[in-house]
């Protein structure tokens, strides 16, 4: 079973930028599709972005396409997102998740793991 855990949520102005992060603990984090979503107060969960097993492909939503890049590390079980230009629409709690999948990555997953969140506040 894999246990994540995110950090870097935070409260930024209009136009700045985040690196969230999320630790994963378990056996065989690199046989994981990895993925990030986000929830806003009064909204379903919504899927931002995967990453594949080996990180060689990536999937990521309309909403955060341009301004966001993830990438894994996995010697050290590590997932990150970058997010640049953030928008107040971009407040939400952000969540790491995973699936265990080591097929490619073209389209949203439905992760088998989450982790708790991190929260982002971005002010106009």
């Amino acid at each position: 079973q894999v246990q994540l855990v995110e950090s870097g949520g935070g409260l930024v102005q209009a136009g700045g930028s985040l690196r969230l992060s999320c630790a994963a603990s378990g056996p065989s984090f690199s046989s994981y599709a990895m993925a990030w979503f986000r929830q806003a107060p009064g909204k379903d969960r919504e899927f931002l972005v995967a990453i594949s097993w080996r990180g060689g492909q990536t999937y990521y939503a309309d909403s955060v396409k341009g301004r966001s890049t993830i990438s894994r590390d996995n010697a050290k079980n590590m997932v990150f997102l970058q997010m640049n230009n953030l928008k107040p629409e971009d407040t939400a709690t952000y969540y790491c998740a995973a699936r265990a999948d080591r097929g490619p990555v073209a389209g949203p997953i439905q992760p088998n793991y989450w982790g708790r969140g991190t929260q982002v506040t971005v002010s106009s």
